[in-house]
């Protein structure tokens, strides 16, 4: 995690390359870092005896042979799931070519629930630059904790406290502001992202939650109103859209000079780039 980034637009696998291998496991974000992604994007949430695990659904019936809330499961149950055989199943069974990620079954490791631990590993281990953008899932029940627990980890692999926010290779998103504030309290200089689907009346000037220096609009947002992504880049913020797979708002995007593109198909996006 080392070496400033170079490019001016940052391509962010989204849960990994999620088009292509099941969303949130090891085997989407191998491939995202194998496709050269400049980022990976991950949800988490907390398990009811306090690990934080990669999925962005509050249970997890639809990407797992599972059932139930993440946050009333254990690791030790969450970890006896299969969280890859339903990408095959659903997103391949009808398409002709062949996907470039194969379920294997004895692979167990690569389609198993995904613990942020492991991935800061393998971010850690990438052998170059990658960074990592986590969101942060609200509301749950665990509240506050989800921030502590977060902040806990990024201490233990020495992110916690960056010498500045440019110089991180973490951040922190969320659709709640509380959840920012929290983060910015314990560490001032890691930097956070600021999600919406939405334009809300009294942030259409430009202006974010006190602290925050990133905005991450949807790419309905920006496709309705361009004029505001102006607005954000004139106030300084940065700005990282969420999820953008269509090549025609890619061109939008890197047109409004957005900081990063957050995609499914993030190899893809880089050949359209001419990277």
């Amino acid at each position: 995690m080392t070496h400033a980034r170079q490019h001016p637009t940052q391509v962010v696998a989204h849960r990994g390359a999620s088009e292509d291998a099941p969303e949130h496991t090891l085997a989407a974000y191998r491939k995202a870092i194998e496709d050269g992604a400049d980022a990976l994007e991950c949800d988490v949430r907390l398990t009811a005896d306090g690990h934080l695990v990669c999925v962005h659904d509050r249970r997890v019936n639809r990407t797992s042979n599972g059932r139930g809330a993440v946050s009333a499961l254990e690791l030790s149950d969450l970890a006896a799931l299969d969280f890859g055989s339903w990408k095959t199943r659903d997103a391949f069974g009808a398409r002709t070519e062949e996907p470039d990620w194969e379920h294997r079954p004895e692979d167990r490791e690569a389609t198993s629930v995904l613990t942020l631990e492991r991935l800061l590993e393998l971010v850690c281990d990438a052998g170059r630059r990658v960074e990592l953008a986590i969101e942060t899932k609200h509301p749950t029940r665990w509240a506050g904790q989800v921030e502590d627990r977060l902040l806990l980890l990024l201490k233990r692999f020495g992110l916690d406290a960056p010498a500045g926010p440019d110089d991180s290779p973490v951040r922190v998103m969320s659709f709640s502001a509380r959840s920012l504030h929290r983060v910015r309290a314990a560490s001032p200089t890691l930097p956070t992202v600021y999600l919406t689907q939405f334009v809300s009346p009294r942030l259409r000037d430009g202006r974010l939650p006190a602290g925050v220096r990133i905005a991450g609009p949807s790419i309905r947002i920006v496709r309705s109103h361009p004029v505001y992504i102006e607005r954000l880049k004139q106030a300084g913020h940065q700005v990282h859209v969420w999820t953008v797979n269509d090549p025609a708002d890619v061109d939008l995007c890197v047109g409004l000079g957005v900081d990063a593109i957050i995609t499914n198909r993030p190899r893809a996006v880089l050949d359209q780039l001419g990277r």
